[in-house]
């Protein structure tokens, strides 16, 4: 099966949320081997225990949105609806696939409402650097000062535009496919006023939100001052059905407070905090409401919908086919679909069948248990089973966001404690990274929640006996006792056969041996584990060298100088393989060299034979005396420092008239990227930004 992990990580608790505006318009209610700084023929790959070099990692910009939210009006009603063919009273955010039923988009953060779109403020991650022009620009701001109409936080505090809080997007586990409960928030009473819109709110909810959000401000206002239990409710459900969570939590906060036995407060307040994706106080809202009035159908049901989403099916099913009520018929398909899926789900892991297990898993994620932490760990497990490393710590990742409920850490999967299995399949994740340490201590937080379990035992005793057979192969290393070295990483692939770490530090050892071809053996395993292994890149292509194996060392150096673009030792390795590669063909090499310092051209024939050469050269045609060349130089020698792999050289126009007269340069400076003898690329007057950009492209 393709591999949907990513696809997959956007789909998670804004589903959950989305499936319960959907059905209730109404609330009711490295230790390791790295490689030394190489002579200049060739990287000579050496300790152990020192880190490998990390890559630069990139800045991630982060998009502040202020949205305003208008509503529509709403009829009032009373008595219970089921809140599945009422108007939307939000923006349709998506396509139900059950005919009927709201959607809409909802924001868990803070919004800041009744600005008018000139007068919000803007907010900028990120510094972006300016290519020269000659000119500026001026960007203003509103006045610190101004106050949005309508932002009248639950203290009764005005909230001014500056404080609005940034909504920050994560990856979220949930599908969005479902809803929680069904029905009116109101226990009894008249049905719904014809023409009414659907609501769970007490009769005489007629008013509506203006432009400016000042209901929300006046709704709040209200219950501060209220200590009457049911307009507190009424006013909350009023929030509720416009997306306020936070404000519509508040207040049934207050009727509770007013008045804790009523289950139905607790059961709105349970729909309140899965708007805002708590979910595991949300689940304990419901047993709460449940508790106070053991027949009180909504709460089972929306409970019901809760401990599917987390893949709690016999828990689910309890409260879905609550004794004496009819089950909800699309809850109770979508249970038996989780139900089938995670029962092939375990049998597939049961005989190792890692690729039907990643399928059952990605099946029942779908199908609706989209909050389940054990599931995204069976994820990750099938795909590390399946050498994809790197997407299993993705999905792994996820759980770590997730609030774990009661509920969910005392259920079992796979005959293991839930809790304990997420554990288990870290520890599994960090042993095959190479993070020892790290692989143990979870194994043994596992351990602790789920003591009797043979699986955990036996795993804890195997990472144990690996991470003391690297650090044993680690201190041989270092005492260059290279060949004891390669029995103590030997022993621990014994116990753990796709280590690829263990392998890539054993390479290193049979390259300290001169037993290149193991070395080359080693990488290899180390790489069909891990394609992306940096380090046993490095020790294959050096390897490959001392073999001359040119054509790999190549192909590998090639890679190598993608992931580490500023990697002086990698650039020069690269460019003496292609010597060689170049000399074993019968190839003339005398024009290549590898860059440090721009080069002097004086004469046609000098020019032509420098821009000849394989490697990209870029040539500056400067005027001693002009401002804007004296300015550029000093950096062109920066960047020949930098991308040693690139030929610089520099043509003083008035110097060598005949070089300006052939290559047309009327404008200095002047700066054009030659490969092979043939021009690419022609800058007038660039930018050091546009200049370097270019100079890096080439490089690679």
């Amino acid at each position: 099966m393709a591999d949907s992990g990513r696809p997959m990580l956007e789909i998670g608790l804004n589903g959950i949320t989305d499936r319960l505006r959907n059905s209730l318009t109404c609330v009711e209610d490295k230790n390791e081997l790295d490689i030394n700084k190489p002579d200049f023929r060739e990287l000579d790959l050496g300790s152990p225990v020192s880190p490998l070099r990390t890559r630069p990692s990139g800045l991630s910009a982060t998009t502040t949105t202020t949205t305003t939210t208008t509503t529509s009006s709403s009829s009032s009603s009373s008595g219970s609806v089921t809140g599945r063919n009422g108007s939307h009273l939000a923006p349709k955010k998506s396509d139900s696939s059950h005919s009927g039923e709201l959607s809409g988009s909802v924001e868990s953060s803070p919004k800041v409402r009744g600005c008018k779109p000139g007068n919000a403020r803007s907010s900028f991650g990120g510094s972006h650097s300016l290519i020269y022009s000659g000119g500026g620009s001026t960007v203003n701001s509103p006045p610190l000062n101004a106050l949005p109409a309508g932002n009248i936080c639950p203290s009764g505090k005005i909230l001014k535009t500056g404080m609005a809080s940034k909504s920050s997007k994560t990856d979220v586990l949930g599908s969005g496919t479902g809803y929680y409960g069904h029905g009116s928030i109101m226990r009894g009473g008249a049905g719904p006023k014809a023409g009414g819109a659907v609501g769970g709110v007490d009769a005489g909810a007629t008013q509506t939100v203006n432009s400016t959000g000042l209901m929300v401000g006046e709704s709040m206002k209200r219950g501060m001052l209220s200590n009457d239990a049911e307009e507190l409710k009424r006013l909350g459900n009023e929030n509720y059905k416009r997306g306020h969570f936070v404000e519509a939590l508040n207040l049934y906060d207050k009727a509770i407070a007013i008045s804790p036995g009523n289950a139905a407060y607790h059961c709105n307040r349970a729909a309140a905090l899965i708007g805002l994706k708590r979910f595991a106080q949300a689940v304990r809202e419901c047993e709460e409401a449940i508790r106070l009035d053991p027949s009180y159908v909504r709460a089972h049901h929306r409970l019901g919908s809760l401990l599917l989403s987390f893949g709690q099916v016999e828990k689910a099913r309890s409260h879905i086919c609550f004794q004496g009520h009819q089950p909800d018929q699309v809850e109770l398909q979508k249970l038996q679909a989780v139900e089938k899926h995670i029962g092939k789900c375990t049998d597939a892991r049961r005989v190792g069948d890692w690729t039907s297990t990643l399928r059952e898993a990605n099946a029942a994620i779908a199908s609706g248990a989209d909050a389940s932490p054990q599931l995204f760990a069976c994820r990750a497990e099938a795909l590390l089973k399946l050498h994809q490393v790197e997407d299993a710590e993705l999905s792994l990742s996820n759980t770590r966001k997730h609030e774990t409920s009661t509920e969910s850490s005392q259920s079992k999967i796979f005959g293991m404690l839930s809790e304990a299995y997420v554990f288990f399949v870290q520890a599994q994740i960090d042993l095959a990274l190479g993070r020892f340490e790290n692989a143990v201590s979870a194994v043994e937080r596992a351990g602790q929640i789920d003591p009797r379990n043979i699986e955990v035992s036996v795993f804890l005793n195997n990472a144990r006996l690996v991470g003391r057979a690297r650090t044993r192969g680690n201190d041989l290393f270092k005492s260059e006792r290279y060949t004891e070295a390669c029995a103590a990483y030997g022993e621990g692939l014994r116990r753990d056969s796709s280590n690829s770490v263990l392998y890539c530090n054993r390479a290193a050892c049979w390259y300290k041996l001169g037993q290149w071809e193991k070395s080359v053996d080693d990488c290899d395993r180390a790489l069909s584990f891990q394609p992306n292994y940096t380090k046993a890149l490095l020790r294959r292509a050096a390897s490959n060298t001392k073999l001359e194996r040119w054509a790999e060392a190549v192909r590998d150096y090639e890679v190598l100088k993608k992931e580490l673009p500023y990697d002086n030792e990698v650039a020069e390795s690269l460019f003496h393989a292609q010597v060689a590669l170049k000399k074993s063909r019968g190839e003339d090499v005398h024009n290549m060299k590898f860059g440090g310092e721009v080069e002097l051209v004086s004469g046609l024939e000098q020019f032509r034979a420098a821009i000849s050469s394989p490697c990209a050269s870029v040539v500056h045609f400067k005027v001693a005396s002009n401002l804007q060349c004296k300015q550029i130089s000093p950096f062109l020698d920066t960047l020949s420092t930098k991308y040693p792999s690139i030929n610089f050289l520099k043509v003083d126009v008035e110097e060598s008239p005949s070089i300006a007269n052939a290559e047309n340069v009327r404008i200095v400076p002047t700066f054009k990227i030659y490969k092979r003898g043939s021009r690419v690329k022609e800058m007038i007057c660039p930018s050091q930004e546009v200049l370097e950009s270019s100079v890096r492209h080439y490089s690679i």
